[in-house]
């Protein structure tokens, strides 16, 4: 049984498409969608999207946090991942990552400094995904 899934922001529809399994990283730790999953709701943490099409290929996608939603309805299970920011793999530019990420290292970063904090694991959640 397959997931219609659908990565959307504000901006665009980054990625849409029917597959096996969906992975994605909630903030209470990661979570699996199949076909026939029941109906969900959770918060999404910064970090991966990973799915795999029928074909047994795996397609990546990085968020910057968002929401996942599951519904099931007349056999069909549907999962919207409603993010303020997503790239595919192909979209990322590592290098411009990893320069972010040091930029950010090379600073004195304050222990109470959650912009900073979020800056770090949005770079290392991109190169994370394509290295």
């Amino acid at each position: 049984m397959a997931v219609e899934v659908h990565v959307v922001t504000p901006d665009r529809e980054v990625w849409s498409g029917t597959v096996e399994l969906l992975v994605a990283r909630g903030v209470d730790g990661m979570v699996g969608i199949m076909g026939g999953h029941a109906p969900l709701l959770i918060q999404l943490a910064i970090g991966p999207l990973r799915m795999q099409g029928e074909d047994g290929r795996w397609e990546g996608a990085v968020v910057d946090g968002g929401f996942l939603h599951v519904s099931s309805e007349g056999g069909t299970t549907r999962a919207d991942v409603l993010a303020a920011n997503a790239e595919l793999a192909a979209e990322i530019d590592v290098d411009a990552s990893r320069r972010r990420l040091e930029e950010l290292r090379g600073r004195t970063l304050d222990e109470d400094d959650e912009a900073a904090k979020i800056e770090v694991a949005k770079a290392e959640a991109r190169i994370a995904l394509v290295s």
